[in-house]
């Protein structure tokens, strides 16, 4: 909105200074100070209005969280001030005529309302759980809050998250797919392409079309419906690792700050003709665009985390976690640059890969009367959070620990040190994902 004003108060009445505000340099900087202080500052706001409305967490099992037990009363929902905080800086430096920049927009709220609605859909029940006796009593004789509270005990149902996810991803690949603005530059020209950036190869381009060629003339677009469903496949990936990767305070928010800064260098990148050209990668008219929305972006996390370090003082929920993802993947997309993010979301994905792991493990183990684990718990920063008591239940259970695969994967740190832990993780494999534009 403000690029808008500013440059027609320089080409019209050519006010000293406006000129700067079309550069991506200031607008970013300017999108990251900006939703800092709206994070910081909306965000004490918020806290207390979840407080006096009862919107908290409840006391957690001492069984199955040991380190969390003492965090009693503190807000859920969080990822409401992570996103106001990153939409109002992109909309008043952002080009509104992007379609990059619009994408970015549509995705961060469609995915923020959809993990609002499964949080809400927890607090509704937890509030029912609250009740004194004589109210529930009262409910259950109506029959419709003890109805509720069974359907909606967990928030929304799974299938219903994948499904917003799915059309999510599917939209986005569409619209890579159709819209005449989502265009790369190759050989002189603007053109639809199925490239994408392959690491550690020279002249790293891999035409999704080239898997294809037996089909001849439906050849492209048979590339382009399998670039759409890479495009629906990565979405939903990434937005689930980071769900999972929500489980300790200042996790998911640190992690994520950081993968965003290389995406945003990424973006810079396929933006800038030259750079484009000095790394061989495709240049992306536009998408420069995208260092606005993640400059904000950034800057709403690092404000996020001054109220979700531990002690964190409120959570983020489903509300964060899974818009935070969802729009790292659009991201990714958008710039060509999917195949980086087994690197980039490294963390991500080994939260995810653990919880696939553990599970199946253990649906065979039920298959053959047995009680099998692939690591002492998942996601696999919970592995480190396990004390001697922990231990002695899960064999209680029935659990033989003796036989579990991974179970070196152990400990009894603090939260806060396994956080930093992951954030240092993250941090080298960002660089590395940087590192292999010339590491071919």
């Amino acid at each position: 909105m403000l690029y808008y004003i500013f440059r027609y108060l320089n080409d019209v009445y050519d006010v000293p200074g406006a000129g700067m505000w079309g550069y991506i340099s200031t607008r970013s900087i300017a999108a990251l100070i900006l939703s800092l202080l709206i994070s910081t500052w909306f965000g004490n706001s918020f806290i207390n209005y979840m407080k006096r409305h009862n919107k908290v967490e409840m006391q957690r099992d001492a069984e199955t969280d040991p380190f969390n037990t003492g965090k009693v009363g503190v807000p859920t929902m969080g990822g409401v001030i992570i996103i106001l905080a990153t939409l109002v800086p992109s909309l008043l430096f952002g080009r509104l005529r992007n379609i990059y920049m619009l994408m970015m927009l549509f995705s961060l709220t469609w995915l923020g309302l959809l993990g609002f609605l499964d949080d809400y859909l927890k607090a509704r029940t937890k509030a029912y759980d609250r009740l004194p006796s004589w109210l529930k009593r009262i409910s259950e004789f109506h029959g419709t809050s003890q109805a509720y509270r069974e359907k909606n005990k967990n928030g929304m149902r799974p299938i219903y998250k994948l499904l917003g996810q799915f059309i999510l991803g599917l939209g986005v690949g569409l619209v890579l797919w159709l819209s005449p603005d989502a265009l790369i530059h190759e050989g002189g020209q603007l053109i639809k392409s199925t490239f994408t950036t392959l690491p550690f190869v020279k002249n790293h381009n891999l035409d999704y079309a080239g898997f294809f060629g037996f089909l001849g003339s439906w050849q492209q677009a048979a590339g382009w419906a399998f670039f759409v469903l890479v495009a629906t496949f990565v979405v939903m990936a990434v937005s689930n690792g980071s769900n999972l990767n929500d489980g300790l305070d200042g996790m998911c928010a640190g992690n994520s700050a950081l993968m965003l800064v290389a995406f945003g260098a990424l973006a810079y990148f396929s933006s800038h003709a030259i750079w484009a050209d000095y790394f061989d990668i495709m240049f992306i008219p536009g998408s420069q665009e995208l260092v606005v929305f993640i400059s904000a972006f950034v800057g709403a996390l690092v404000g996020f985390l001054w109220f979700n370090t531990y002690p964190a003082q409120i959570f983020m929920g489903d509300t964060g976690s899974l818009a935070i993802g969802g729009t790292m993947g659009v991201i990714a997309m958008i710039i060509h640059k999917e195949l980086l993010i087994p690197v980039i979301c490294f963390v991500f994905l080994a939260e995810s890969v653990s919880v696939l792991l553990q599970t199946n493990y253990a649906k065979y183990g039920n298959r053959k009367g047995l009680k099998l684990r692939m690591f002492m718990r998942s996601p696999i920063h919970d592995s480190f959070r396990i004390t001697p008591k922990l231990a002695e239940s899960m064999t209680q259970q029935g659990i033989d620990i003796s036989r579990i695969p991974f179970k070196w994967i152990r400990g009894c740190m603090h939260e806060n040190r396994i956080t930093v832990r992951f954030w240092i993780v993250t941090l080298l494999m960002a660089a590395f994902a940087i590192m292999t534009l010339k590491i071919r």
